[in-house]
């Protein structure tokens, strides 16, 4: 099994608090940020940043749909983690000042086990960008809803 990894990353015209605020919110805000490839949405604990328990189902592919439970840590410099109990999937929000002055850069990093054999190679191959597309749509809606 070879550790399979998706990276996304967006310029945002917000300030790194303020998207770092929203991202934390899974109580209103993050459930605004979700496209069509994720459902049943529920915040279970919490609701803002560390400590926060948030359930839904990823539908990667037309065949491929994860039922995530996903524990939310904070370990510092505006990173969230969540960490699936029903898998080995594990994805990083990193949110840092951007290029310009009221600018945030985000990066969203998901790592997995991936399958061995062939199935791991065509995973290998072609999940990360898949994951990658799906979360640049997460972060245009979170640019839209933190533009000032």
């Amino acid at each position: 099994m070879a550790q399979v990894e998706s990276v996304s990353e967006r310029e945002v015209a917000a300030s790194p608090d303020a998207v770092f605020q929203a991202l934390a919110d899974y109580h209103s805000t993050r459930q605004k940020l979700l496209p069509e490839q994720f459902s049943e949405y529920e915040v279970r604990e919490g609701g803002k940043g560390a400590g926060t328990v948030v359930h839904w189902k990823l539908q990667a592919t037309s065949k491929r749909v994860r039922d995530c439970l996903l524990d939310v840590t904070e370990p510092g410099d505006r990173r969230l983690v969540e960490t699936d109990r029903n898998s080995s999937m594990v994805t990083t929000w990193q949110v840092a000042p951007g290029s310009a002055e009221g600018h945030a850069r985000v990066t969203v990093t998901t790592v997995w086990n991936g399958a061995g054999g062939i199935g791991g190679f065509f995973e290998k191959t072609f999940a990360p960008k898949g994951l990658a597309r799906i979360y640049a749509g997460v972060l245009d809606r979170l640019a839209s809803e933190v533009a000032g």
